[in-house]
């Protein structure tokens, strides 16, 4: 994985003009929009780049769940969108339209906002990946589970002399099976190597290349690409970039629970659980910055984003917004009407 090569995309739009953007969009599809809409809306477009980076971003990705919106069976379609492009013939056809996406600036904030493209493009190419909304559990040769979290990515490399899988993006939950070659098993990451010592845990890449690690049972060597190994074992986490490992501690079940559809929040920002949950949701879902700091307790449907978020707006001083049916917003409580 070579994603250090490739630095992080620059950032998009506000959440506030994004915001604007699809107010403007809902308005316009409505019907409803006067003359004067429209000159008001094409002074807002013409007023910035951002302006105009946040529209096109509406409208590329209202295009994009065009097969969804329009099917009589939205959730069937939505799971025949998540699977395309899982065929390998096609590949080549989706990682050019990944290219031409991201010369528009639109991977700047698409689903991979801090994603380099390079990492993007290896997920799509990889042996096994998952969709959004999509966890699945593979079976390999040698009788190893893999679980893999919404919008991941591995590949396998099994050889006479060893069994390698390399985690391109996102999570997965490994329980290895003995060999009776007695081949070791390794996990790549961009950061280093973990070796098996017959075990169950979970990998995951976090932002700001690191990698964290829970094992629940028997151990794991951690070797970073240039720092000292450490030997992990059951019911512990660490986190450890290329220079080394850090962050010890008792094994999240947060780490575990997402094989079953559950989402577990403990004492986490509320900015990190709306990043796991667009792993699950097709469309926007977008967080006033303000709010990214409020607190998470408890646990939540993965399956079911409109759920979580209504579970989280009954406790939090927070409101949910749907300007579009694709398009939702976390904002702050506006004041009951009288106070």
């Amino acid at each position: 994985m070579s994603a250090a090569s490739s630095g992080p995309l620059p950032p998009g739009p506000s959440h506030r003009v994004l915001e604007q953007a699809a107010e403007w969009f809902a308005l316009l599809l409505s019907g409803e929009a006067t003359a004067a809409d429209r000159r008001r809306w094409e002074a807002w477009l013409s007023a910035s780049d951002e302006h105009r980076q946040a529209w096109a971003y509406v409208e590329k990705l209202s295009q994009r769940l065009d097969p969804i919106k329009a099917s009589a069976q939205p959730w069937l379609a939505a799971s025949a969108y998540r699977q395309a492009g899982t065929n390998r013939g096609r590949r080549r056809q989706v990682l050019l339209g990944l290219a031409a996406f991201a010369g528009t600036g639109m991977l700047a904030w698409a689903g991979w906002r801090h994603t380099p493209l390079a990492e993007v493009a290896a997920a799509w190419a990889a042996d096994y990946r998952s969709g959004t909304g999509e966890i699945r559990e593979i079976a390999l040769a040698d009788g190893t589970r893999v679980w893999l979290n919404a919008a991941s990515a591995f590949d396998q490399d099994y050889q006479p002399g060893h069994r390698l899988l390399r985690l391109l993006r996102g999570e997965m939950l490994v329980d290895t099976a003995s060999d009776p070659l007695q081949r070791p098993f390794h996990v790549d990451t961009g950061q280093g190597r973990l070796r098996a010592l017959g075990t169950r845990f979970n990998v995951r890449l976090d932002e700001g290349a690191q990698t964290s690690l829970a094992v629940y049972e028997g151990a794991v060597e951690v070797q970073p690409l240039a720092g000292p190994p450490s030997i992990v074992r059951a019911g512990q986490q660490l986190r450890f970039t290329a220079a080394g490992a850090s962050g010890s501690g008792p094994a999240d079940p947060a780490r575990e629970a997402w094989t079953r559809g559950v989402l577990i929040a403990r004492d986490i920002p509320l900015a990190e659980f709306v990043a796991e949950l667009r792993r699950h949701h097709h469309g926007h879902l977008g967080l006033a910055p303000e709010l990214a700091g409020l607190r998470v307790f408890g646990s939540y449907p993965a399956d079911d984003p409109p759920e979580a978020l209504a579970m989280l707006e009954a406790v939090m001083p927070i409101e949910v917004r749907r300007p579009l049916p694709w398009w939702i917003s976390i904002e702050p409580r506006r004041p009951a009407a009288g106070r």
